[in-house]
């Protein structure tokens, strides 16, 4: 059996739920007072007293009892949701952003409180911060199947939602329009016409008229340069340098491979099913896709180019595509026996890809936008990788290629400019978003 002030606890709680069900807000109030004389720290006393001294404009009562609240049961997302609700209603924009944040450290996915963060951070004039803020809330909310219409929103929420994608929809453009700028200022404006578009269909401004429906971005497209899964040899003049010094390129490709525990995943991901949708294996053995990076989302590998210095000169010395956090990609792409690279799509039709094939034994091949292309040693082949490609190794004998990327040749010196600033850019704010940036 209960003793009894446990028992006076529970009578007084269940008296003032009912009390709240039927609206009395006075004897809820009464009830709940009582509930706090027994126990000091009960949690719905206190947030529920709050409640009610907010309703009736007694701001500094409900604060100081959430922040009883807080003291008494540290770490609670909702308290500190509410407290910063207080806060705000009581004019302490930044006491109410301590709370917020505090709240979504706990729980991240709590939506609302996150769309309050992003109102209140553009009072304050942090104007990225809130949009970054108010990003993440509308994700959050539509990742959980609400604010995709009036249907699926609170009708207390519904102006407030459509405000803050408002804000975002304005905010983004108004932010990318920033970064490109000064750019317009060096180069006039009439050379970015097509960066310009790109950004508009980025953002959904614009839908992306494609010339060939084979060909589908994962992350940016870029308007008015020609659609072709492959690219002429003639384009790129810097790649019979490269072809020359094939056989120097495979003699330090062949020191890498004599000590395979360099090698490591292309993938570099712990999931089974995350490379089971990549790679399959035509025999017996596990399909593998390793690699031995020079660069890798812009990152040089120092250690390996000084392992392999007349290959990480030769690259070094090319028209790399240049992104923050995003390019070069350069390495040795190793395709282990019975390895197939299921079909997939790259990220941006702004660069493309080169193939040096290395050793490249019988039954290997490359297919890209359904056109089959087999690798010839010591001669490159460039592509479009925003075109569905595939590779595979049917041979018993590991297959090697060097891989980089290079800038579409049908951008202009200023479009590869605004491209690079601009992908930065965008990178940044995802991260700050927590939006995934797709890289590739």
């Amino acid at each position: 059996m209960k003793n009894e002030p446990d028992q006076r606890s529970a009578d007084y709680r269940e008296q003032a739920r009912t009390e709240l069900r039927q609206g009395d807000m006075a004897l809820a109030e009464q009830s709940y007072a009582r509930l706090l004389e027994t126990d000091p720290g009960d949690l719905e006393a206190l947030r529920q007293l709050a409640n009610i001294h907010l309703a009736r404009g007694a701001v500094n009562q409900a604060i100081d009892l959430l922040i009883a609240a807080d003291r008494a049961h540290p770490g609670d997302a909702v308290t500190l949701h509410q407290l910063g609700v207080a806060r705000m209603t009581g004019g302490d924009i930044r006491g109410a952003v301590a709370d917020l944040r505090r709240a979504l450290e706990l729980a991240p996915n709590m939506f609302v409180a996150r769309l309050r963060l992003g109102m209140l951070l553009d009072q304050l004039g942090e104007t990225y911060e809130a949009l970054a803020a108010s990003l993440m809330a509308i994700n959050a909310a539509q990742a959980h199947g609400r604010w995709l219409s009036d249907e699926t929103t609170a009708p207390e929420f519904r102006d407030a939602v459509k405000s803050a994608m408002r804000y975002v929809m304005h905010g983004r453009r108004q932010l990318f329009d920033g970064v490109l700028e000064p750019l317009r200022q060096r180069y006039g404006r009439s050379e970015l016409v097509r960066v310009e578009q790109c950004l508009a269909i980025y953002l959904e401004e614009q839908i992306a008229s494609m010339p060939d429906p084979r060909q589908q971005p994962k992350f940016l497209y870029f308007p008015g340069v020609p659609s072709q899964p492959y690219y002429p040899r003639e384009r790129f003049p810097w790649q019979a340098e490269l072809e020359a010094n094939t056989a120097m390129i495979r003699e330090e490709l062949r020191a890498v491979l004599s000590q395979p525990q360099d090698l490591e995943s292309f993938l570099q991901t712990d999931s089974p099913q995350d490379a089971a949708d990549l790679l399959r294996s035509s025999g017996a053995q596990q399909p593998a896709w390793d690699a031995y990076f020079f660069h890798r989302h812009g990152e040089r590998y120092a250690a390996h180019a000084a392992r392999c210095p007349q290959t990480a000169a030769l690259l070094d010395a090319l028209p790399l595509a240049r992104v923050r956090e995003h390019s070069p990609e350069t390495l040795f792409s190793v395709l282990q026996p019975g390895t197939h690279i299921l079909p997939h799509r790259g990220v941006t039709n702004t660069r493309l890809v080169t193939h040096l094939p290395l050793i490249v034994p019988s039954d290997c091949a490359l297919r890209v936008g359904g056109e089959i292309n087999e690798w010839q040693e010591g001669r490159c082949v460039t592509f479009d990788d925003t075109y569905e490609h595939e590779a595979w190794n049917h041979s018993a004998e590991t297959r090697v290629v060097l891989i980089l990327d290079s800038w579409n040749p049908d951008l202009s010196e200023a479009e590869r400019a605004a491209v690079a600033d601009l992908v930065g850019a965008i990178g940044d704010f995802n991260r700050a978003s927590e939006v995934p940036t797709p890289k590739g």
